[in-house]
């Protein structure tokens, strides 16, 4: 029987199962996809300082280091259920039932769909299969296509796909309807937009950015924000426009976009059709959690974290015996948070054994961690830091029930 089983094979999965087989434990690692990695495989983007992050190079250090120590990765190979018995988990996957003492889900995230009229035609994908297709299986998903959402996923892609040769007309806003709420609302999404602005490759945009400072002045720039845009890797950045449909017979032949208020309301008259052969639909990214809630794990919504969120503490522990988590699962950051987490996660898993004294390297990984997120260079949503602190608030709330029942 195998110490662990880690189901998700991306930077936290792969992370924490070299750090248990460097201690001696027996890990295994089940990935639905293909090919480990996880969202490493799609990665590629340049840092401020100039240096730029590959993230199937990234991933193949992973995966090799995984191989020196011998751990047994399974690909192709979706977990349906997770089951607790008295010696563990029961792990239901689509070939076998495996058996195992401790299960660490670092399953990592999936994409908020966000729908429109005409989305369901060959051409219309997500920012993330656009990613998927382009960076891992070299497939040029078009000539020349429109993004709808303006967000850090998106703007991030947006350049991989201009690497790649291929065609961004603009980024434009989706429609403001109850489920895109702040993705639709051009004042939010400015907001979010200042928030990267020393990514941008304009020094006039990272310098004028950092004028932002107050509300007027931030209602007064999107105020006077250009119908054209800014633009980014000289794609239009255009947050006072919006789709409206996606037009075509049998394929995407373009998208009908118009100019919306400051409160993302249409302006009747403005609008104009764009003639794209591709779209993408940046919807952002949530916490793929569903094991963790089959599982019997307690959650909490978290906005700053992206979604609802598994219970757990530093160590990467929930209050489920034997269950652990680390990555996207329990919030939205980058992949190097998720590595780091993933060593705390096996350095936690190690611990329960008894068999090795890790508690100063785990102590070492969490501000690891800590240090990691503080200097992020990216980050997905606002407030990542007040999202943390909730959810240990939840945790100690949690288990002060628990001794007082």
């Amino acid at each position: 029987m195998t110490d662990v089983v880690i189901i998700g094979a991306g930077p936290a999965g792969l992370s924490a199962a070299i750090t248990c087989a460097e201690h001696g434990l027996k890990a295994r690692v089940i990935d639905e996809f293909i090919k480990p990695g996880g969202r490493l495989l799609g990665q590629l983007h340049q840092e401020p300082n100039g240096d730029w992050w590959n993230g199937i190079d990234e991933a193949n250090k992973l995966l090799q280091r995984a191989c020196e120590l011998g751990i047994q990765i399974n690909t192709g190979t979706p977990v349906h259920h997770l089951q607790k018995i008295d010696s563990g988990w029961m792990i239901h996957t689509s070939n076998e039932i495996i058996e195992t003492p401790r299960v660490l889900l670092a399953t990592g995230a999936a994409e908020h769909p966000s729908p429109i009229p005409g989305w369901t035609l060959p051409g219309v994908m997500s920012i993330g299969a656009a990613q998927v297709m382009t960076n891992v299986h070299r497939v040029k998903v078009g000539q020349n296509g429109i993004i709808i959402g303006v967000n850090i996923l998106g703007t991030a892609i947006a350049r991989e796909l201009k690497l790649a040769g291929i065609s961004i007309s603009s980024m434009v806003l989706p429609p403001l309807h109850n489920l895109s709420k702040d993705s639709g609302d051009p004042e939010k999404v400015f907001e979010s937009l200042l928030r990267v602005s020393h990514l941008a490759p304009s020094p006039f945009i990272r310098i004028g950015s950092r004028l932002m400072k107050t509300e007027w002045l931030k209602r007064l720039g999107i105020s006077f924000y250009p119908k054209t845009g800014v633009k980014m890797w000289n794609i239009p950045v255009q947050i006072r426009k919006a789709a409206t449909r996606i037009i075509g017979k049998d394929q995407v032949e373009g998208v009908e976009v118009v100019n919306v208020s400051t409160k993302g309301e249409p302006i009747k008259g403005t609008e104009r059709i764009i003639p794209v052969d591709f779209v993408c639909i940046a919807g952002g990214l949530y916490p793929l959690a569903e094991l963790a809630a089959v599982s019997g794990c307690p959650f909490h919504y978290i906005k700053e974290l992206g979604g609802h969120i598994p219970l757990h503490n530093e160590r990467m522990e929930t209050p489920v015996d034997g269950l652990y988590v680390a990555g996207n699962i329990t919030g939205i950051e980058s992949a190097k948070v998720a590595m780091k987490q993933g060593i705390v996660a096996g350095y936690s898993i190690i611990h329960s054994t008894g068999t090795v004294e890790v508690n100063h390297l785990l102590q070492n990984a969490i501000e690891d961690v800590n240090n990691t997120r503080k200097n992020a260079t990216i980050q997905f949503h606002p407030n990542i830091l007040e999202g943390r602190k909730k959810i240990q608030k939840y945790w100690v709330e949690f288990h002060k029930v628990e001794k007082s029942s």
